[in-house]
């Protein structure tokens, strides 16, 4: 079960979007259909999957036949990676990567062809997201320009030919690394640890 607290967290993340979206305005290239974001992989938390097995629960009561795609789509997404998955294919669980040998089999890992391949979220027809309510951090700030370790990240379909001033002045505000590493914490103490992926969350 999801902590009370996830939808206060969702909300924080949610404004920070709509904010950076307004003050983007028509440098965001995001729209219905764009999904080059949706392909690849890349990792998320145990809340984080919570989220999208609590989103797919909802859909199965309002479109079973919907929910039954997404849930085939994730069962051949693991059976086409589970080879090369760097760490537990069988639960999920991704290796820590505190040693440059756990960091280089991600990075080989993620660069592989078969992994650069469509979530099992997206509606391969409608170019939507099937659990888009329900969708994990990572989805909800790609997009607007983004603090990191290595400066300022944008998707690369976003303020094409802004100055760094532009870009710069529709950073996304973000602020709620607490509320979700506390939240974090919480799962760990009921025995949900580590980082998956997105199929293995989603597989039945």
């Amino acid at each position: 079960m999801l902590p009370l607290q996830d939808k206060e967290l969702v909300q924080i993340v949610d404004r920070a979007l709509a904010d950076a979206a307004l003050r983007g305005g028509p440098w965001l290239a995001c729209r219905p259909g764009c999904t080059p974001c949706c392909h690849g992989v890349f990792r998320i938390s145990q809340l984080d999957a919570l989220r999208l097995q609590t989103a797919l629960d909802a859909l199965r009561l309002e479109d079973p036949q919907r929910a039954a795609a997404v849930t085939m789509r994730a069962e051949a997404l693991v059976a086409t990676l589970s080879a090369e998955f760097p760490g537990d294919a069988t639960t999920g669980r991704l290796d820590e990567q505190h040693t440059p040998e756990q960091e280089a089999a991600w990075e080989g890992f993620s660069d592989l062809p078969a992994a650069d391949t469509a979530c099992a979220a997206l509606d391969p027809a409608s170019g939507r997201c099937e659990l888009y309510d329900g969708r994990p951090l990572t989805c909800r700030i790609f997009g607007p320009p983004v603090q990191n370790e290595g400066g300022i990240g944008v998707c690369e379909l976003c303020y094409t030919g802004a100055t760094e001033a532009q870009v710069l002045a529709g950073e996304m505000h973000l602020a709620h690394q607490e509320l979700e590493e506390e939240l974090d914490q919480q799962l760990a103490a009921s025995g949900r640890t580590g980082e998956t992926l997105i199929a293995w969350a989603l597989r039945p």
